[in-house]
């Protein structure tokens, strides 16, 4: 009979699908796929992440659900201790002098033979432990984006023009929390990102996105992804009196959707999911980051998004497991937004134009 580990390796092999790819379209990280397949799950931050990343990963090939669930909780079951209780049994009674003989005895051999034990093993095997002395290491980043497994009190420092900033991991617990030299405080989840304005002139210079860290380990450390956004193509285009429209972050490219027309109106993105996919959403108008959604879809599934006035960005994992289209003022407009296994990051939005019209466009963001 196939272990959990099995079927999810044996599925995978029969869809001929490696590792890497899904865990391109799954946005699950290579080591807990792999841990999944092993029975390692004392490699995750707690059992809520196992259960989560076992749906994500049999539902993503094609297995029953709830067969591997209850595969890994029969799994957990077997590897309980036997309750105490059960260990004990009658025996008959010894002399009174026997037992606490026998327990003097049996704490003197234990511990000389725990002192000997103790002096081999330090002459044949020298024990390393993590240094208390870990002296913080600075990071420069030299390009548009870095990546690092970053551990407290590291830090990265980011040139803005003729300014240098410092990014410091500043503790890891239930969320990764970073500080900036100019005293902020962010507090980050997994696969979570934020914007920093670093010159406090209210555009933002910097994307920071966490990749990958164990929740109160802070011995694992946490991936971060830097990613330096182009401020000198941020434009405030003012729309109505009460709206100011910013485009906040590089173009790759700005593709028109809606054409010409007086005045913005509300618009919906309908997202119809041919493959698994994450995909992360908000509402531009919604200037807190309470207003990011994010879940995993499936196949056939689909969303329709409601912009306002402004428009919508999106973070999607596989930019063709979803098809994309624009309804609005009465029409349909499809959208591509990427190549296949790309991750994108764009806005769909309206922008004006310097004769005073508007247009929705799609603007791909940096990653």
């Amino acid at each position: 009979m196939e272990s959990l580990g099995e079927k999810l390796k044996n599925a995978r092999n029969e869809k001929n699908l490696g590792i890497e790819q899904i865990s391109r379209e799954t946005n699950i990280s290579i080591r807990y796929l792999e841990s999944l397949e092993s029975e390692n799950f004392d490699l995750f931050p707690g059992e809520p992440y196992v259960i989560g990343f076992l749906k994500n990963y049999s539902s993503y090939l094609e297995l029953d659900v709830n067969k591997i669930i209850s595969l890994y909780r029969a799994l957990r079951i077997q590897e309980q201790p036997v309750p105490v209780e059960q260990l004990l049994k009658k025996t008959p009674k010894a002399p009174a002098f026997l037992l606490p003989a026998l327990i003097v005895l049996f704490v003197i051999g234990a511990g000389s033979w725990g002192v000997y034990s103790l002096i081999i093993n330090r002459r044949n095997n020298p024990v390393h432990e993590l240094s208390t002395d870990r002296v913080p290491v600075e990071y420069l980043m030299e390009s548009n984006s870095i990546e690092r497994r970053l551990y407290i009190n590291d830090s990265v420092l980011i040139s803005t023009g003729s300014e240098i900033h410092r990014v410091e991991l500043f503790n890891l617990s239930e969320t990764v929390t970073i500080r900036t030299d100019n005293g902020g405080m962010e507090n980050l989840d997994l696969s979570q990102e934020i914007t920093l304005d670093l010159n406090n002139n209210g555009i933002p210079e910097l994307r920071i996105m966490v990749m990958d860290f164990a929740k109160n380990n802070p011995n694992m450390g946490a991936v971060l992804h830097f990613s330096l956004l182009d401020v000198s193509a941020s434009t405030n285009i003012q729309v109505e009196p009460e709206i100011t429209f910013t485009t906040s972050a590089a173009t790759a490219s700005v593709v028109t959707i809606i054409p010409s027309s007086p005045n913005a109106y509300p618009f919906t993105l309908q997202i119809n999911f041919t493959g698994f996919c994450m995909l992360r959403w908000e509402i531009l108008e919604e200037r807190d980051r309470r207003g990011i959604n994010q879940r995993f879809f499936q196949r056939n599934e689909t969303l329709d998004i409601q912009a306002q006035n402004l428009g919508i960005r999106i973070w999607v994992s596989n930019a063709t497991a979803a098809r994309f289209q624009v309804i609005g003022g009465g029409r349909t407009f499809p959208v591509e937004i990427g190549s296949a296994g790309e991750v994108v990051v764009a806005e769909i939005r309206w922008v004006r134009d310097e004769d005073g019209r508007y247009r929705v466009v799609l603007i791909r963001l940096e990653t």
